[in-house]
């Protein structure tokens, strides 16, 4: 990676709060330190420490009420320009953001990208609702103007079992080496690790068991040809819901969408929820439906799917309702017409229906194609690097682009070409 004309600068002095659990984020940091950047690794729990300890790593042991006034003393007395994280709303994370901003400091979020399956979301000030991206239509398509067309064909497969075993150790090294960290509360809102991984464990192992059943439930509802509107559901405490959503949780989300498809839709059509792939099944999602489709008298008329080839279910349905899960994104790339109810980077006019959820049954129209290939191109450039997490040579290259983006202050900017296509050319 050729630097020179950066080393002019004034130091700069990244600080990384907690990412995934694998070694994306030393990896950047490896890049960034040989451009002369200062990096520093704030670890707030064992787990965090688990995967960047020694070298460039201090260790945050305060209590968490204390954690704004230290977090603001380190940025101002370390001369800090940078702050990445994963996600900006965790608990420290949010207030950890707040108090960059307010600083002047560039702050940088990336999670799982908006587009699957190998890219990551790398942007800045926030994600979602928070996002910086462009609403408007004819914004975004001035700036796809500008950018070279995308290959969309998978580039790297992401490993689930090394993304599994690097949350179980994650989680595991906070429940026994907890000691370490005494005040450490947990930032995301999952439930406790004794509670959630076995529960996790046990609804992947009955899916796998019952995976021919599960999936031929949902595919005899696509072969029967009958009419049906699809609301894949997310994780009950996926901050996507916690922060960018109307709703307390995935309940008020079924009991809204229930309500309105009951009163609004036509009286031949079905409305089906898909469980998210992840859920631990700690709440029945399915009772909910269950009394709530009793409730409004259209028990006949809900289907509720563990599982189902989500393109399948997308391009057979009449439409697709979503909170803001990426699965919309998908739906936009299928041209299957989609409601946003909460707030996402991708809900514009002329790609989603913009009337409201009520009308949504009998109005629903299907994406502008040209303007759905225009944002996914601009979203790509600007926002997305393509890789993934923990997949060695997918990460890898995430890595190195994520560094070049810094360096050049390319971050939430298009860019004509990644890093690999520059050197390439």
């Amino acid at each position: 990676m050729n630097n020179a004309a950066h080393n002019a600068q004034p130091m700069r002095h990244l600080v990384f709060l907690q990412g995934m659990p694998s070694p994306f984020y030393r990896q950047i940091a490896q890049h960034l330190k040989a451009a002369g950047w200062r990096v520093t690794r704030i670890n707030l729990c064992t787990g965090d420490w688990l995967f960047w300890h020694g070298e460039d790593a201090i260790a945050y042991r305060g209590r968490r009420s204390q954690w704004p006034k230290f977090i603001a003393r380190f940025f101002a007395e370390q001369g800090v320009t940078h702050l990445m994280l994963l996600g900006e709303n965790r608990r420290y994370h949010r207030q950890a953001v707040d108090i960059a901003l307010a600083s002047g400091l560039q702050v940088v979020v990336n999670d799982f990208g908006y587009i699957r399956p190998d890219w990551i979301t790398f942007e800045r000030n926030g994600m979602s609702g928070g996002s910086l991206f462009p609403r408007d239509p004819d914004v975004i398509r001035a700036m796809a103007a500008s950018l070279p067309d995308i290959d969309w064909a998978p580039r790297f497969a992401d490993s689930a079992f090394h993304m599994a075993r690097g949350d179980l150790l994650h989680n595991l090294s906070n429940l026994f080496m907890g000691w370490l960290f005494p005040f450490y509360r947990r930032s995301d809102r999952r439930p406790h690790t004794l509670i959630y991984t076995p529960a996790s464990g046990f609804r992947l192992l009955t899916n796998r068991l019952h995976k021919h059943r599960i999936q031929q439930a949902a595919a005899d509802l696509v072969d029967s040809r009958q009419p049906y509107y699809l609301f894949p559901l997310q994780l009950d405490f996926d901050f996507q819901i916690v922060a960018y959503s109307p709703y307390k949780g995935i309940a008020d989300s079924i009991t809204h969408v229930v309500a309105s498809f009951a009163q609004y839709a036509p009286a031949h059509t079905l409305l089906v929820l898909k469980e998210h792939p992840w859920d631990p099944a700690l709440k029945s999602w399915e009772r909910v439906l269950q009394n709530e489709a009793k409730r409004w008298g259209v028990e006949n008329r809900v289907r509720y799917f563990r599982g189902g080839h989500l393109d399948t279910l997308i391009t057979r349905s009449q439409g697709v309702v979503t909170v803001n899960s990426t699965t919309g994104m998908r739906a936009l790339h299928l041209g299957t017409p989609l409601v946003v109810l909460g707030q996402a980077v991708f809900d514009v006019p002329g790609l989603t229906h913009q009337d409201g959820l009520d009308r949504f049954w009998t109005g629903a129209a299907t994406p502008d194609a040209a303007l759905v290939e225009d944002f996914l191109k601009a979203l790509a450039g600007a926002l997305q690097i393509r890789g993934v997490f923990f997949e060695e040579e997918g990460r890898r290259l995430a890595a190195r682009e994520a560094a070049h983006r810094l360096i050049h202050d390319a971050v939430g900017k298009p860019m004509n070409a990644s890093l690999d296509e520059e050197q390439a050319g």
